[in-house]
């Protein structure tokens, strides 16, 4: 086994840190959520902390842990008698991303379960991290079904395995930890409220701790036992800390005065529920024990909030998780008051409060304020080359040219300022056509693992989901030639069948938007990132995998490239500029290329193409006619289409419902968009497709 990068060697992140160990001290705070870009010790830190872990006692032979002094009367491998343990080191589990379900929560053996009416049960993940540490990297890119089954167990202390009207349940008991890079997406407002408490991490932007990080890592990386000898009196202290910081934690006092100071900063935030309230209250309560007190003070509340809250006050999908820590001193100030959680003198808790004297590191985790950042990564902003073209809009469409010129721009003036999105609104279901198999979602009809039973087929390797009825007929034909004698059935391995079911599945929506200069009037555009934000936002409640190409000057380009990531898709849009020539053939050509790539990396989900433009076309020879052609190749691919007709004024020249009929898609208008569900747009699509295909024959 390959030796951890010590948890105190890890420069900086003492947010992460402390949030890590408060967890440690006391599991019953929830776990942490690590969010944050790439290349921030997230990963680093999580695995280095269970070698920090004290060791456990479990029952000897025991494959769910079970501690010897109060074993789980309801264990599996039980029932076990009280008596003494052998000792082991807490565990560290993974789980993977592409995990089963069955990989998560066990399994039992459908086929000796039915020939034999034994309940052999082969554990998972959450019986292996009990009593120990179960880590998710990337847990926002885990499938929700696997997200709330391991919450569920985190927040019950237990897993439940149901198959068939066999039972089977165990102990599971862990400190869950999850990391996460925002830019591929973000875990659902409900998921992120089961956590306790959330860290945003970042790379230091000082040269002096960016220095050391690299000369550590390279020391590790020449000799990691050597490099972990030298950390080990460090490592000894902390892994002492804890223990006794967990034998204190009982002792440690809640008073009535630290418990308004956090309702009340729960009620000033607005928070959901009374599930931060709890986590606040062991949070603070975990703080004072870890720095060696019995009482706990308006400091820790602070702290616990910090810790606790961010991401709990998140009202969109598109709004960065943080703290108002003015709002937040004010009012901790205004109930300051009351606070009786102390020795009853308040300047007798401040003194305790400021000591650093027994704090064994005062630079290391918890020795600062633990202030968690509030400001995420730099997303990069603009992603639009701004070719400045300044050329003429197309013929009908005066120019937008808030210059004041009036006539045709100076040069550098074809691009005009980013304008702010309208009020996004509520859109309906916007779904692909017929049954797909992709990732599991909330859009289109789908073959999933789950969903409700639509039939019974052999299965393809492990059997998952039984199809009772199916199997009990399968093998009811030979139960004479089988020498049946008995009540019991004579089950086979050939007879058994696996349940086929249909749910939902996620798409790729590619957005490809004009950013022409016939798209360029100020109320216009803002409409149309309304709109696309509106879709966005549907989009990131049915867990899609979203892009976007835009189309201006001379060329098109992949503003973002396909991700799950619906936030940086919104920062993508709000940014774009728009100016210049309409090279609608280039736009579709890009995009096309987009969905090529994608079905090589991902080849079971289905796309849906959702262009917004007026229709027009301009540059090169034969604008109008290069542009059908281009839409046609998403007609013979049958790629799903809708477009987004943005034209306005008296004068139309209906452009965009030509394009839609060589695209093979449908035309709606902004109004009919806001208005009328498009779910059934692209069934009518399909529909006409079939219509001219039998006028063709």
């Amino acid at each position: 086994m390959s030796t951890p990068f010590p948890f105190t060697a890890v420069v900086g992140q003492d947010d992460l840190r402390l949030a890590l160990l408060l967890n440690a001290v006391s599991p019953a705070v929830g776990g942490v959520l690590v969010r944050g870009e790439k290349g921030t010790a997230k990963s680093t830190a999580v695995r280095a902390l269970s070698a920090l872990m004290p060791q456990v006692d479990v029952v000897p032979g025991c494959r769910f842990s079970c501690a010897p002094h109060a074993p789980d009367p309801a264990c599996p491998d039980g029932p076990h008698e009280v008596g003494p343990g052998v000792p082991r080191p807490a565990r560290m589990v993974e789980l993977p991303v592409g995990a089963s379900e069955d990989r998560l929560v066990g399994a039992l053996d459908i086929e000796r379960a039915l020939a034999e009416g034994v309940k052999a049960f082969e554990p998972g993940l959450l019986a292996d991290a009990h009593r120990g540490l179960l880590y998710v990297d990337e847990v926002n890119l885990l499938h929700d079904h696997l997200v709330d089954l391991l919450l569920d167990a985190a927040a019950m202390g237990a897993s439940y395995v149901e198959r068939e009207g066999v039972s089977v349940r165990h102990a599971a008991r862990f400190l869950l930890v999850g990391t996460m890079n925002p830019e591929e997406g973000e875990l659902r407002p409900q998921l992120l409220d089961r956590f306790g408490l959330t860290v945003e991490v970042a790379a230091s932007r000082e040269p002096d701790q960016r220095v050391e990080v690299v000369r550590r890592r390279l020391a590790y990386d020449d000799d990691p036992e050597g490099f972990a000898t030298r950390w080990a009196d460090e490592e000894s202290d902390v892994r002492a800390r804890i223990v006794a910081a967990r034998e204190l934690l009982p002792s440690v006092r809640l008073g009535d005065g630290a418990l308004r100071q956090i309702a009340a900063t729960c009620a000033a935030f607005e928070v959901d529920g009374m599930r931060a309230d709890i986590v606040m209250a062991r949070t603070a309560t975990a703080l004072a024990a870890w720095a060696g007190r019995t009482d706990v003070l308006a400091e820790d509340v602070r702290q616990a909030a910090l810790l606790a809250l961010p991401h709990r006050r998140r009202r969109n999908p598109f709004d960065a998780p943080g703290l108002d820590e003015d709002k937040l001193d004010e009012t901790l100030e205004e109930f300051a008051g009351d606070e009786d959680g102390g020795s009853g003198d308040p300047s007798e808790s401040g003194d305790s409060g400021d000591s650093g004297d027994d704090d064994p590191d005062p630079d290391g985790p918890g020795g600062g304020g633990g202030r968690p950042p509030q400001d995420g990564p730099d997303d990069g902003g603009d992603s639009d080359s701004g070719d400045g073209s300044g050329e003429v809009p197309a013929q009908g469409e005066a120019p937008a040219n808030e210059s004041g010129n009036g006539g045709a721009p100076s040069p550098g003036a074809g691009e005009q300022s980013p304008v702010r999105a309208a009020e996004p609104f509520r859109t309906k279901v916007l779904s692909v056509p017929g049954l797909g198999e992709g990732a599991a979602g909330r859009r289109s009809r789908a073959r999933t693992e789950h969903g409700r039973t639509t039939g019974a087929r052999r299965p393809r390797g492990a059997l998952t989901k039984l199809h009772l009825a199916a199997t009990v007929q399968a093998a009811a034909p030979h139960q004479r030639a089988r020498g049946r004698s008995g009540p019991g059935l004579v089950v086979r391995r050939d007879d058994l069948r696996q349940a086929t079911r249909e749910g939902r599945e996620g798409n790729l929506v590619l957005f490809v938007v004009d950013a022409s200069g016939s798209m360029a009037a100020r109320q216009r555009m803002s409409a149309v990132k309304g709109a696309v934000l509106s879709l966005l936002l549907d989009a990131y409640q049915r867990r899609d995998k979203v892009g976007l190409v835009t189309f201006r000057g001379s060329a098109a380009e992949v503003a973002l490239p396909p991700t799950s990531s619906v936030d940086a898709a919104a920062v993508r849009l709000e940014s774009l500029p728009t100016g210049g020539r309409t090279p609608l053939a280039a736009g579709l050509l890009r995009a096309h290329d987009v969905l090529r790539v994608e079905r090589l990396r991902d080849p079971a989900r289905r796309a849906l193409v959702v262009l917004v433009t007026d229709g027009r076309a301009t540059g090169g020879p034969e604008p109008v006619a290069l542009a059908g052609r281009a839409a046609r190749l998403f007609a013979a691919e049958g790629i799903a289409s809708v477009v987004v007709d943005c034209e306005s004024g008296l004068v139309r020249l209906g452009l965009a419902g030509q394009l839609a009929g060589d695209l093979g898609g449908t035309a709606v208008t902004l109004d009919e968009l806001r208005a009328d569900s498009i779910a059934g747009l692209v069934r009518d699509v399909q529909g006409s497709k079939q219509g001219n295909s039998r006028k063709a024959a």
